[in-house]
């Protein structure tokens, strides 16, 4: 695999972690309207995505599935695989065709405790794009549900 190509987004993990992980790549694609997965579904695989976009959303109660955020080149789909009890907390959809690089969970984690180094660098990783993902998704929620002027972003 490339592991330059992938290197923007993973640039919090050091180059021997990187390569390591991008060792355990498989291309992937996805046709425009695919559904990678659903809230509560089984999260055994992640992907980097290389081409396209792909659309994180939250089933709202009485309401169309809320977008939360849109994801492209270089950026990490999913990080319920990584913490216990390994569930998706959002869908995704490709809202384009997407080319990607797939990633096996249970085999990652296992990397992860086997070498400690390796596992805090990827928890790291994963966390610093959960952090960002929640505020996302906080922000996008308080757009669409929230009164004008009613939250404060902070």
């Amino acid at each position: 695999m490339n592991a330059p190509a992938t290197a923007g987004m993973l640039q919090a993990l050091p180059t021997e972690h990187r390569q390591r992980l991008m060792r355990f790549a498989r291309e992937v694609s996805f046709p425009e309207g695919t559904r990678l997965f659903e809230e509560g579904g089984r999260a055994d695989q992640f992907w980097i995505i290389r081409t396209g976009s792909v659309d994180l959303d939250m089933h709202v109660p009485g309401r169309r599935a809320a977008v939360i955020e849109t994801l492209r080149h270089n950026e990490l789909i999913g990080w319920s695989w990584l913490f216990a009890p390994h569930a998706w907390h959002l869908g995704a959809t490709a809202n384009s065709p997407v080319r990607a690089y797939e990633f096996d969970a249970t085999a990652i984690r296992s990397m992860c405790k086997d070498d400690p180094a390796f596992g805090h660098a990827v928890t790291q990783w994963v966390g610093d794009v959960l952090a960002h993902r929640l505020r996302s998704a906080r922000i996008r929620l308080l757009d669409l549900y929230a009164p004008y002027g009613s939250g404060s972003l902070l």
